[in-house]
């Protein structure tokens, strides 16, 4: 048996190197976990362990609400629903400075709520609000950085899908850990909000005045009943289904996904397209996250029987690193993976090492839960390679990736004090989860 050291750094490098030639990462955890299981389980009946760990890890229940929310959002998207939101809360923004920046923190959050997709959620603001911010004179910092920010606040506010796959890879209650993310998702919205009103007021040509339509108060009553309760009901029963314990993630998911259909056909926007493309694009995305599951709890397993997990967590207590220590390098290394892999992959590689060695230290997994999400949030919009950048960067013509890192970087840096906030204060992550196991 090779020593612990050489194991973890022989899976880990050839998985990096697999990636570095651009080869899907579900094949690439696939590929590593044959070589894996030939030399640590022994040839012919390693292969057979390995397709015996595929069927057993899809044939588990906590995986069914991830293609339900993924559904959820693309009817979300494709019903044309999405862009009502929007438009109501530029409505009732008025004439405020910035308007059109809080129109994309607002909205945005309320898309992530109901989407679950950081990438579609820069998408479509990208496409919908940058090109008439561009057009009013809005800077880039507050144009084109809120749409990126605040499109990875799908990755923490439920139900987000990639909380769902963390919660199944790290053998979480799933329901928790979508509540746990909660009050930290919308304290870091309002942190966007409270950015966009300090540089709206220290910087006013950032955000051009301009005169706006004027509606009555109760005509603003109207488009919120209309318009956004529906939405803010379907979130709310969701995840209060969850939190009073009267249905599963599962059943929450499916009863958000018929709610959707509903709100949609309310607004005469449901049609048979719409259904078949937001089918056909769930099943897509679920197909590959699916994928990469299978080939993620082989992977797990393989570092374990080789020593590798045990002897990192050993190594670790011996050269008696402290927490603080500890949690700054798993940042430190989520933010670098963030600038090259995508969230996913990120996940299969980091929580078989680090949900053993946080344990140890005593740490509640929920929170160290969130603590990734919000990381892979970061990584999203991580120069050279952060999936959100190139998203945008089709948005927005005649900009490059460093204008695009300049633009999101103070927001960037509410998520990095958000962090800092979590750890002083552990029970504004643990507070919601903890109503919930009563």
């Amino acid at each position: 048996m090779m020593p612990w050291y050489q194991a973890f750094l022989m899976m880990i490098g050839v998985i990096l190197a697999l990636m570095a030639l651009r080869i899907p990462v579900a094949f690439a955890f696939l590929i590593v976990n044959v070589i894996g299981v030939s030399i640590f389980m022994g040839g012919h009946f390693g292969l057979v362990q390995l397709a015996a760990n595929a069927s057993e890890a899809l044939a588990n229940y906590s995986l069914v609400p991830i293609p339900l929310f993924i559904l959820m959002g693309e009817l979300f998207f494709h019903t044309g629903v999405a862009q009502r939101v929007f438009v109501v809360v530029d409505q009732l923004l008025g004439s405020v400075r910035g308007r059109l920046a809080y129109v994309s923190i607002g909205g945005g959050t309320i898309f992530s709520a109901l989407s679950g997709s950081s990438l579609g959620n820069v998408a479509m603001m990208g496409s919908t609000m940058y090109p008439e911010m561009h057009r009013k004179g809005y800077s880039d910092t507050l144009s084109i950085g809120p749409i990126i920010a605040t499109g990875g606040l799908a990755a923490i506010i439920p139900p987000s899908g990639l909380a769902v796959v963390l919660g199944s890879l790290a053998g979480m209650d799933v329901g928790r850990l979508l509540l746990a993310g909660l009050v930290p998702g919308l304290l870091l919205a309002f942190s966007f909000a409270a950015l966009v009103f300090v540089i709206s007021f220290l910087r006013p040509e950032a955000a051009p005045q301009y005169e706006t339509a004027r509606i009555s108060f109760a005509e603003k009553l109207s488009l919120i009943a209309v318009n956004l309760v529906p939405m803010a009901l379907v979130i709310i029963v969701v995840m209060g289904l969850i939190i009073f314990g009267i249905a599963t993630p599962t059943e929450a998911a499916a009863f958000g996904v018929v709610s959707v259909m509903l709100v949609a056909a309310l607004f005469r926007q449901l049609t048979v397209k719409a259904i078949v493309q937001a089918a056909s694009s769930a099943m897509k995305i679920s197909g590959m996250i699916f994928m990469i599951i299978l080939a993620s709890t082989t992977f797990s397993q393989i570092l374990s029987l080789s020593g590798a997990t045990r002897g990192l967590v050993d190594w670790v207590q011996s050269v008696d690193f402290s927490l603080t220590a500890v949690l700054a390098t798993m940042a430190l290394v989520l933010i670098v993976l963030g600038a090259f892999l995508e969230p996913v992959g990120i996940m299969m590689l980091t929580i078989p090492v680090f949900m053993p060695l946080v344990q140890s230290y005593g740490v509640d997994p929920l929170w160290m839960g969130v603590f990734i999400l919000i990381f892979i949030e970061l990584g999203l919009a991580t120069p050279p390679f952060g999936l959100a950048l190139y998203v945008m960067l089709a948005s927005a013509p005649g900009k490059s990736i460093i204008d695009l890192t300049r633009a999101v970087a103070p927001y960037l840096a509410c998520s990095l004090l958000l962090v800092v906030l979590i750890t002083l204060v552990p029970d504004i992550v643990l507070f919601l989860p903890s109503l919930a196991a009563r």
